[in-house]
């Protein structure tokens, strides 16, 4: 499904949980009527406990807040915290519980793992931040340095569709009978027709409008979305593309766009995780690596700490924030949200970001350190890709 570009929009670029968390807290201070999250991830630990604070601030004030993390990213809210919020009146849901046969069954690989906020219908964050300490990390532990991630704040016409599909989503996991949902639909549409109504004239004097579009991916309506606006704008590029991506395993498409960009002479330039987290995860990697770095495209893993980042610049002008891996759990399986924009300086802004990592804190990958590995370590890539190819036929899926 085609969504356009639509102006009117401030989009304010957020690096880490450093970032992130303080600007979240203070719109939920602000916040008049309505508070409403998604992440994969919420440990209550750390600097995010500042981010649990204000939910349950905003609650005792008579906010509707409201509250929804991943089966598997957050099974279950530590009981202290959970009673509190309850105590408080939030409203917490975990999407799609795991059960007793957990990943037994196929359907349950597909996830939340979008990271959103809206506040009052006016005020947006979405990216690829967990809400977790950036020095704190599932599965590598304690970090020596802060985790490099991304996140945006928006405020403009696409916040809108940021809290409808929200909506969609909170009120699909609703287990009540016809009555009570009913009951609670009237409820909501009180609550939404108390919304400040969104701008769509003109901009204030001394800001520029910002042409942007929320990019989301389901198993439903919208499950090419993300990735086929990859693929336009990397059809479309003339000069360069920048890509810095956690889990980079990159389909037949995004694979061969990259590879014909690259043929026809546009630089290409990977800023990739580096660190051993899962064995799929990594070993199938780098069997996509050997297939790029034959086509000449460059690749950079981060050295300092994990990379979570899930961004792209193209030609200086096409830009893109969001949750989505170029992975198969991201394009095949996830509901994700991505905000692209075209507005040059943005675009700008985050390209200087990634060329100085690339530059600083990136240590490229050559073509001859992958063929030089211990041939157990290159028969472990092509058994890793084997068996994500598998699991993937499992779910009727091709990549």
């Amino acid at each position: 499904m085609k969504t356009p570009l639509r102006g009117g929009h401030q989009l304010h670029l957020l690096e880490g949980g450093a970032e992130l968390f303080p600007a979240m807290v203070q719109a939920m201070e602000r916040a008049q009527q309505l508070v409403h999250i998604e992440t994969y991830i919420f440990e209550f630990a750390g600097s995010t406990l500042q981010v649990a604070e204000a939910m349950e601030r905003a609650a005792r004030r008579g906010i509707t807040v409201r509250l929804v993390v991943d089966g598997i990213g957050t099974a279950r809210l530590p009981r202290t915290w959970r009673e509190r919020l309850e105590r408080a009146g939030v409203q917490c849901r975990i999407y799609r519980p795991l059960g007793h046969l957990g990943l037994l069954i196929p359907s349950r690989w597909r996830r939340l793992h979008r990271k959103l906020c809206v506040v009052d219908g006016a005020l947006g964050f979405c990216g690829g931040i967990n809400l977790i300490d950036d020095l704190d990390d599932v599965s590598l532990g304690r970090l020596e340095q802060p985790r490099l991630d991304f996140a945006l704040q928006v405020s403009g016409p696409l916040v809108a569709d940021m809290l409808e599909s929200m909506e969609q989503l909170w009120w699909r996991m609703q287990a009540l009978n016809r009555a009570r949902q009913h009951e609670f639909r009237a409820a909501w549409q009180a609550l939404r027709a108390g919304l400040p109504t969104l701008p769509t004239g003109p901009v204030p004097r001394g800001r520029k409008a910002q042409p942007a579009a929320l990019l989301l991916r389901d198993n439903l309506r919208h499950r090419h979305d993300i990735e086929r606006a990859y693929l336009k704008a990397i059809a479309q590029a003339r000069r360069e593309i920048v890509i810095a991506n956690a889990y980079f395993i990159p389909g037949r498409r995004l694979r061969r766009a990259l590879t014909l960009a690259a043929a026809r002479g546009v630089r290409v330039r990977l800023l990739l995780h580096a660190r051993y987290e899962h064995f799929l995860q990594y070993h199938a990697a780098r069997t996509v690596y050997q297939w790029l770095l034959d086509a000449g495209i460059e690749i950079h893993e981060y050295a300092p700490s994990a990379l979570h980042a899930k961004v792209a610049v193209v030609d200086g002008r096409w830009a893109t924030v969001g949750s989505t891996n170029l992975d198969p759990l991201s394009l095949l399986l996830a509901r994700e949200a991505n905000v692209v924009t075209r507005d040059p300086a943005f675009a700008r802004g985050l390209w200087q970001r990634l060329d100085h990592l690339m530059r600083t804190a990136g240590q490229r990958v050559a073509p001859e350190q992958l063929l030089q590995r211990p041939w157990r370590q290159r028969l472990f890539d092509r058994v890793a890709f084997g068996v994500m190819r598998g699991m993937l036929f499992l779910l009727g899926q091709r990549y």
